[in-house]
Parts: structure tokens; sequence; C-alpha cells
């Protein structure tokens, strides 16, 4: 069982940011963690859950939170819920509030063992422009010390294809990351996301993105780089050494059972979907008055099945084609045949041993890749495809 937390709280929003979260106050945090607490009991209470095998802090900046606020929650989840063994328990912070060693031996102490800092870049004009309250010192500074707090398992986040960028810049700056040695590095492509203000700064020619071919090349020439220095690109925009794939997101992307606390957050339980109201004071009042379930979506076979496919294909493992035959009883080379003749002939896809894996370049677009599969599945009308409980883990 995975356990999500969201704690939807920043210093300040950054200027490309489409995530739920708020600028922070005492108060807020305050109420946050007593609704918290509550809802952790209240889930708890109604049902069994499998021992929890991870638990993942995200935000927003969980890292906003003190050391008493997060023992208090940690309590909480150990008093209610059984821990796996080796329970992973990732924490994301964001420099700027990762900048005392007590603080983070403290949350050392409170049993987070796995730490996500949202460097982003290294570059102090880049840092501005996505209203980034840390420079690029301030970030080295956060890795430096959680490392001197006894950290030994720490994700980077970095984005590619910034404002005015080339793919120099890019190579660039992750030899100076790898150089620092995480065991994990999470590199997105910056996406323009509607109603921001660097959507706003695009439109008015106030900035310029790097053209697709750049960007292309960013992704692809950086991938190659991090995988020649030992990290394995096991999903579109993740690396890690041997023995540091983050097991919360593999539990995703394999399809496990996941429960979501806090305002936005989703779960994923039984074959069924549960999503908490974004809104603080929405999710404040339901957890106030006795916290029931939202109102669950069933995930039918044909929504269980596009989900399988999109999840499998970002990943370096791949869509394992006996699986498409359990679910559906079909095949899957003979169902999407033109397709994959397309892919192939593009070098987007490679298909060995029973599996169909991107490439670097499929991984690239493959988002459009999907698209199609799934407009295939609308022509083929796979929503009958049998139950997902006969699906062979």
């Amino acid at each position: 069982m995975l356990l999500y937390i969201h704690v939807p709280f920043c210093r300040s929003k950054c200027r490309y940011c489409a995530f739920h979260s708020m600028v922070a106050s005492d108060a807020a945090l305050v109420l946050y963690v007593d609704h918290l607490v509550k809802e952790i009991q209240a889930r708890a209470k109604d049902r069994e859950f499998a021992a929890l095998e991870t638990l993942y802090m995200g935000g927003g900046t969980p890292s906003l939170l003190s050391p008493l606020q997060l023992e208090r929650i940690v309590g909480a989840v150990v008093e209610h819920f059984s821990l796996g063994p080796n329970l992973e328990f990732t924490m994301e912070g964001n420099p700027g509030s990762l900048r005392q060693k007590g603080y983070l031996q403290a949350i050392r102490r409170a049993g987070v063992n796995r730490l996500s800092i949202g460097m982003q870049s290294l570059d102090n004009d880049q840092l501005k422009l996505l209203g980034r309250t840390h420079t690029a010192s301030q970030a080295l500074s956060a890795y430096n010390r959680a490392r001197s707090a006894g950290f030994a398992n720490i994700s980077l986040d970095l984005i590619w294809g910034l404002p005015q960028t080339r793919v120099k810049d890019w190579l660039d700056q992750l030899k100076r990351v790898v150089k620092l040695g995480p065991e994990h590095i999470s590199c997105y492509g910056l996406t323009v996301e509607p109603d921001t203000p660097l959507e706003e700064q695009c439109l008015d020619n106030q900035v310029t993105l790097p053209l697709e071919g750049e960007q292309a090349k960013m992704f692809v020439h950086g991938a190659e780089l991090l995988e020649s220095e030992g990290y394995l690109h096991y999903e579109v925009a993740n690396f890690a050494r041997m023995g540091y794939l983050s097991r919360h997101n593999l539990g995703y992307w394999e399809g496990s059972d996941y429960l979501g606390l806090g305002p936005s957050a989703v779960s994923t339980l039984g074959g069924e979907r549960f999503a908490n109201p974004p809104d603080l004071d929405e999710w404040m009042a339901g957890v106030a008055g006795g916290n029931p379930w939202p109102e669950p979506e069933t995930l039918d076979a044909g929504t269980t099945l596009r989900e399988m496919l999109m999840l499998r294909l970002r990943t370096s493992r791949g869509l394992r084609l006996r699986d498409y035959r359990l679910r559906t009883e079909r095949d899957f080379m003979a169902d999407f045949a033109k397709i994959i003749e397309t892919l192939h002939h593009n070098h987007l896809i490679r298909i060995r041993d029973g599996y169909l894996r991107l490439t670097k370049e499929g991984m690239l677009v493959s988002n459009t890749i999907i698209e199609n599969i799934f407009a295939q599945l609308d022509l083929l009308g796979t929503d009958t495809a049998s139950s997902p409980a006969n699906h062979d883990k």
C-alpha cells in the first residue's frame, strides 16, 4: 500500500506552477495539521489497509512543516496504519526551507529516509525567471547540508527547456549535478501551463522558449549523459543509481493501490477512485463533519486498460504484451499493427522478449504515441475488456 500526503503550502507561487498550492501562514499550517491528523484517524477506521510500503509527502512544500508538526503527523500514521519493514519515506523540500542542519536532522529522526529537493536550476537568472525564491548557491548548500545531516538517499528535481537556454547549457548543468552524486535525478521538461504568469510572459514575447528541435536534443542528450554516468533511465523523467529507484512512483506505474490524504489528494482503492476537494476550507469542513469518503469513480475495464498502457509505456521496462492479452483476450501486435509499423519505422519503439518499449526518441513524444493508441482503442471498442480482477500481476 502506498500513502501520499499532500501539503498544499508554499512560501510563494512559482511563475510556472499549476499544482494546487497556496501561500503559507502559521495559522493555516496549524489548522491543516489538526485536520490532517483527524483525516488519518477517520480513513484508518473506515477500512482495513495493507501495510504501508511507501509514504510520500508532496506539495506544495512539505518542508514548511515544523519538526513538531511533522512528528505529530508521523505519529498519527504510525498509530493508525501498519508499516512495512522497509518503509520508503520521502519528503519534498525546497532549498529555501532546508537552511538549517538541525531541521534536516529532526525530519530524519522523524523517519524521513528519502529527501527530494526542488533544485530546478543552477542558473540564478533562470531561477528568478521561474519565480523560485532560492539561489543556485542555496540549492547547493541545501544538498550538502542534507548529506551532513545523514541523508543517504537524495533526489534532485531539475527542469530542462527553460527560456533562453541551449543544449550546451543543459548538459553543463547536468554535469555539475552529477558531480554532487545524488542517488536520484528527476528531469522535467518545462510546460507552459494555462493561466500562469509564465504563459503571460510567453504570449507577450517577454521570454522565448527553445525550439522543438533544441528541446528534443536536450532530452535525448541529457538522458545519454546521465546513463553514461551510471544512472538508470527507468521512467521518462526519472534517473536513479541501482537500488535507488523511487518505490513510491514505481507503485503508481505498476497499478498499486494508494491512499491520498490532504486537500486535492487522490486515492485509488479496490477499483475505485476518490478525489479530495482541492479547496482547503472545503476539505477541512469535510474532515470536521466526519470526513465521509468523496463520491467514488468506479474504474471500469476500459479505464484501467488505458491507465495500464499509459503508465507502463512511460517506463523503461515497457508494456508486457502478455498483460494486454490477459486484460482483453486480444493480440496487441494485431490490434495496433499500423501504429507499430509507423513507430518502428521511425525508431520510436523496440520490441524484445515479449515487451514493447519506447526508445528515448519515443519517450520524447510519448504523449502523442499514447493518444494514438487510445484512439485505436476507441475504434476497437475495448471498453468491453475483461475484468482487471483477472489480471495476472
